[in-house]
This record gives structure tokens, sequence and C-alpha cells, in this order.
């Protein structure tokens, strides 16, 4: 069993290193902010590659359960829907709920979930099982993503883009470990070989225990002490209609990210086989380099926004792409691997800044804007998916990535957010 363990410490003493082992922690400080708790961060990002693993074994192992059950692409597209589903709109509800009544421990429940997903699609026969373990791997993901996120902003020491990024790295990894450990368990012995993946969901069930009792013990700290944490990092009041406006916006940015980041990661294989004639290795390789250069961005995102404001994060990342998004679909091989590298990485530096700026514009519902945000990432990425596979039906691979250069633009809109930093400080 993982512990993580809240022993009180002297100001000036060093945070243990972060492991899976014991670890000694520093306890909350509700009056200012201090260091990032980083094995609690560390520990929620190991937990979240296990969930993201698992969620993205199930796309892996569609052509395993079509043979198999004798599925055709409607039953696919509906396993897809009850897991989307699943995973995205109850995440909003969640959050909502965890936010006026915390859960220590319902990271490890939303766990258990996917463990007893993954345990039924290892065996399941018909079509109806299948949509049941795959709609409770989904209910796992949206009971895990609002309260880890939850628990990242009050272990962050204040540095809430720093902890956030971190925290998202580990399910960028994870999304692209999953369909690796698919092809080299599940493929090579067939659907029962899914059985396997439950050891990930009890070793993060342990991990997450662990992770509850300091949650636990953080909540007891800030109730002592009648207070929140980083309550000082709160905004100054904006009009309802303000604010709307701003959560539309940056609604609209995260469509614009996840629509073209579902053009990359489903089509781009398809895009270089037909315009350069690569073989599937070569592509694969590729699109390996484009997902790197997105856990590196995902990873600078944050701390970036905690130093130069989250408002210009937001600026270059989503509008800073438009140049070479446009360039794209017209580039020879060589200059497309370094184009993809730079929209990756510019790309995916976004969500930290707009999830945590999001929090901000609405203080005190830290677990449902989490809910919010993953969940339209979720569904957002699902929904692109099928719309840009149609498109593609109708016209072409080419086409689509020539549609999809322009979404960036939509990034103008950041003109529209307020600029949260100098409302802190004018109101200080």
């Amino acid at each position: 069993m993982v512990k993580i363990s809240l022993l009180p410490t002297a100001p000036d003493s060093p945070i243990a290193a972060p492991d899976l082992g014991t670890q000694a922690l520093r306890t909350p400080d509700v009056s200012r902010a201090t260091a990032p708790v980083l094995g609690v961060l560390t520990a929620l990002s190991f937990s979240h590659l296990l969930n993201d693993a698992m969620q993205s074994l199930i796309p892996a192992i569609y052509p395993i359960l079509k043979s198999a059950l004798h599925l055709n692409f409607a039953h696919i597209g509906l396993i897809t829907l009850a897991n989307q589903l699943t995973a995205s709109v109850l995440q909003p509800f969640v959050g909502l709920y965890t936010d006026r009544r915390p859960q220590p421990f319902s990271l490890a429940v939303g766990m258990s979930f996917t463990l007893a997903g993954l345990v039924l699609l290892s065996f399941a026969g018909s079509l109806t099982l299948v949509l049941i373990a795959v709609a409770l791997v989904g209910v796992g993901s949206s009971v895990f993503h609002p309260e880890a996120s939850r628990i990242a902003h009050i272990a962050s020491g204040g540095r809430l883009g720093f902890a956030q990024s971190l925290f998202q790295v580990g399910g960028n990894a994870g999304s692209a470990l999953g369909p690796l450990l698919a092809a080299v368990i599940v493929v090579a012995r067939g659907q029962s070989a899914v059985l396997w993946f439950s050891l990930l969901a009890l070793l993060g069930i342990a991990v997450l225990t662990g992770i509850g009792r300091w949650y636990r013990g953080s909540l007891a700290v800030f109730r002592t002490a009648k207070s929140t944490p980083f309550h000082h990092r709160e905004t100054p009041m904006l009009t309802r209609g303000r604010v709307i406006l701003s959560l539309a916006v940056l609604i609209a940015l995260i469509f614009s990210k996840y629509f073209y980041l579902a053009s990359m990661s489903s089509y781009y294989t398809f895009f270089l086989m037909g315009k350069f004639g690569l073989s599937v290795k070569s592509a694969q390789l590729h699109l390996f380099g484009f997902l790197f250069a997105v856990a590196a961005g995902t990873l600078l995102g944050g701390p970036v926004g905690d130093r130069v404001g989250r408002k210009s994060v937001i600026w270059a990342s989503i509008l800073g792409v438009a140049p070479f998004a446009l360039a794209l679909p017209y580039a020879n091989l060589f200059w497309v691997g370094i184009l993809t590298a730079i929209i990756g990485l510019i790309l995916a530096s976004a969500f930290s800044a707009i999830l945590v700026y999001a929090q901000e514009l609405v203080p005190g519902r830290v677990g449902m804007i989490a809910g919010l945000f993953f969940g339209l990432a979720f569904g957002l990425g699902g929904i692109g998916s099928a719309v840009l596979g149609a498109m593609a039906d109708r016209t072409s691979i080419p086409f689509v990535f020539q549609v999809c250069s322009y979404l960036p633009l939509i990034g103008l809109l950041t003109w529209l957010l307020p600029n949260l930093e100098q409302r802190r400080r004018g109101s200080a």
C-alpha cells in the first residue's frame, strides 16, 4: 500500500524527495504560498498516467472487439459514445458536488469503477456487456479528473500553472503509453489479456488512497484555520456577464485546440502516407514526434503562465500556432516534421493556462471548472475525430488539414478576456 503521510515540519525543512513509498510532506500553509508539495503532485501525475493509459486502451482494442464479437463500425461508434458520455458529461457534476462536499477518498473509489470496467471488458461476450464495461471506465475518469485537479491546486504552493502542468503531463504520457501496451499485451493474447490492465487499476487505487490520506489532513488544517487554500489569489469580482463571456471565449479556444489535435492524432498518419507515400511505420514515427512535442508543451505551459501571466500564454499558444498550421498542408516532408513539432509544443501549452485562468475567473469552483474543461477536452476530441472523419470521406485528408489550419485563428478571441493579473495587482 502506498502511503503519503502529512507530517509537520520545521519552517525551513526540505520536502522529502518524491517516490512511491512513505513520504514526509509539508503541511499546507493557509496564510501564504509555499513550495509545491512535490510528492503529492508527482503521485497525482503518476495516477493520471495510469488513468489515461487505461482510457486509451479502449480504442486501441477496437479491432480485437470488432473481430471477436462480429461488430460493425456503427457498433464501434456506439462503444465510443458510451465511453465518452460517461467520461466527459459527468465531470462538471462531479466537480460541482465535491466543491461543496470534498471527498478525500473519491479518487480511489473512481479508480475502483475503472477496475470493475476492465475486469468486465476482459470477458465481455456481447455488445451490451462491452457498453457497460466502457461506461464504467468512463465513470472512473469522470471522478478522477475534477478532484485530482483540485488536489493539485491545493498542493501547488501557489504555483498553480506548474501544478496543473505536472499533473497533466502524466495524462499525456498515459495516452501515448496505452496503445503501446495494448499492442504488446492484448493484440498478441486476445481480449482476455485486458485483465492484465487491472493491475494498473489496483496500483492506482493504492496510490490514490495515500493521496486521500494527505488530502483529508489538508482539509482538516484548512477547517481549523477557517480558510481556503490560496484565498489571497482570488480575483476582484467581475460582472456576471463578463464572467459568462470569458468562459464562452475559453470554451471556443478549447474547441479550436481539441479539434485541431483530433485532426493530428487521428489522421496525421493518413496525411503522411497519402501525400508522401510513407510506410505505416514511418508515419507512426512522425506521429510519435508530434505527441512527444505535445507532452513537452504541456509541461512548459503552466510554469510559463505562472511567470508571464496566463492570458499571454493563451495568446501565444492558440493564435501563435496559426502561421505554422497554415503552412503545414503545403510543406514538403522535411518541413512538415519541423512544423508539427512546433505546433505540438506551442498548442499543448494552452490547456494548463486556460484551466487555471478559468479557475481564477470563478473562485471557489475549482472542481466544477476542472470537470467542465476536462469534460470538454474529452468530448470535443471525440466529436472532432468523428466530424473530421466524415469530412475526409466526402472530400479528402489534405482538404481536412487545409480546413483545420484555420482553427488557430479562433485565438483572436483571447482579446476579449480580462487581464486577471492586472486586476489582482490593482486590488492589492
